[in-house]
């Protein structure tokens, strides 16, 4: 097998050059990019490049000994890697890159002495704020199923992902953690299909079929709105693919059900956020009517401002408050499967 490559973070093609087997590394991590103020020269950034190759390397050499890119530990590593180039790439000048290659390299170390269990927690480096607790759960969710075999590498990445996220978020708010939510999120929802799919694709390894669990699609709302119109429309792309994902692998549809959503803007009150709530549920009941599910499979309940899954503390101004506050601003659509 190649050099692995996330589908979202790649390396740039520097590090995939070469493959190292660089002798005498599998002790304690000692990887040590060059502080900040001394990136200015050719020869700093020169040394810190190299440091990347070697750590792609020994990544290489222990894919190369028979660990494969699907284990979550072989993914995990890689994805810390990814992010810390990224980032370094980027010119951060917080200590995130250099945290996040110390991630990846504990993982190395322990996959290179035969670490066995090694641990699955993640750490938040550089102080990242911990983000979008829904996704968090849908991954550790996965973790305890037999599924988890052939969505390791997926959870691996969302989970490093989110981190990467939450370092963006305290260093430039919402607007730059933005995409790398999305990332995770993508990433959560392939992990859930990779998992509920475990035994039936020939291309991933054989383990006894699991239970389908539920496709799970966000309708996004604007602000104090609850029409048709005012939907996000990429948000509906995830409904649809779900839609897809049930007629492409032929499961019957055992019912779906609606969670309305509002933000914690509580302007007008307690009451008011649980009838929006109400009312864009009814809105995506008829939207998912219109395309083709059955009126008596759809049920729908709201919760009004009680489920926040982003806080945005502290996100100035009001209008990137508002848009850092959209994912609460939502339907929950899930898609039960019969089993």
């Amino acid at each position: 097998m190649t050099v692995m490559q996330t589908k979202y973070r790649p390396l740039r093609s520097l590090l995939a050059v070469a493959v190292f087997a660089v002798a005498g590394t599998a002790g304690a991590q000692q990887t040590q990019l060059n502080p900040q103020a001394k990136r200015i020269s050719d020869e700093a950034i020169h040394a810190d490049l190299q440091s990347y190759e070697a750590t792609q390397g020994r990544i290489q050499a222990l894919n190369d000994g028979g660990r494969p890119i699907r284990d979550y530990h072989l993914s995990k590593a890689q994805c810390w890697l990814d992010v810390s180039f990224h980032e370094y790439t980027r010119n951060d000048r917080s200590a995130f890159p250099q945290e996040a290659l110390t991630e990846s390299e504990k993982l190395i170390v322990d996959m290179e002495n035969g670490v066995s269990p090694i641990p699955t927690d993640t750490a938040l480096v550089n102080g990242a704020k911990y983000l979008r607790a829904d996704l968090w759960d849908r991954l550790k969710v996965i973790h305890g199923t037999p599924g988890f075999a052939c969505a390791a590498q997926k959870v691996a990445c969302g989970e490093v992902e989110l981190v990467h996220a939450g370092n963006e978020f305290n260093q430039q708010q919402w607007r730059h953690s933005k995409p790398y939510i999305q990332i995770a999120e993508d990433l959560v929802n392939e992990a859930e299909t990779a998992a509920r799919l475990c035994g039936v694709d020939p291309a991933g390894p054989v383990v006894a079929p699991v239970a389908a669990g539920p496709l799970i699609a966000n309708v996004l709302f604007e602000f104090d709105r609850d029409g048709y119109k005012d939907i996000r429309t990429y948000s509906l792309e995830s409904v649809d693919r779900a839609l897809a994902t049930i007629g492409n692998e032929k499961r019957e549809l055992a019912g779906v059900t609606l969670v309305g959503h509002a933000d914690r803007m509580q302007g007008n009150g307690f009451d008011y956020n649980q009838a929006l709530s109400e009312r864009r549920a009814k809105t995506v009941r008829e939207l998912l009517i219109g395309r083709g599910v059955a009126a008596d499979k759809i049920r729908y309940e709201y919760r009004g401002d009680t489920q926040q899954v982003q806080q945005c503390d502290g996100v100035k101004p009001r209008a990137a408050l508002l848009e850092c506050l959209l994912p609460n601003r939502r339907v929950e659509v899930r898609f039960e499967l019969a089993q």
